[in-house]
């Protein structure tokens, strides 16, 4: 599915707010009496959580980047302690 129909605006918004976006789409969808009208607000509820694992997957990636930074940091510092 394409993330590219939904709003350019979702791209910058952080995962909380991408997460209450997409809680109000399932409540507006809990309260719709005619499915006929819901079939497009659930395809872009599905298009919405894509773009919110895609970003959650890129910040999980960039807090593992982050860690071995430190580690490395960490590390690099012990071993210069030991040297001296």
């Amino acid at each position: 599915m394409k993330d590219k129909n939904l709003p350019n605006d979702y791209n910058s918004l952080s995962l909380e707010e991408l997460t209450k976006e997409a809680t109000m789409m399932i409540e507006d969808l809990e309260n719709q009496k005619d499915l006929g009208n819901s079939i497009e607000n659930y395809q872009n509820l599905l298009k919405l959580n894509n773009i919110i694992e895609k970003k959650f997957q890129k910040d999980v990636k960039n807090i593992n980047e982050k860690t071995k930074q430190n580690i490395l940091k960490i590390i690099s510092k012990k071993n210069a302690k030991k040297i001296k």
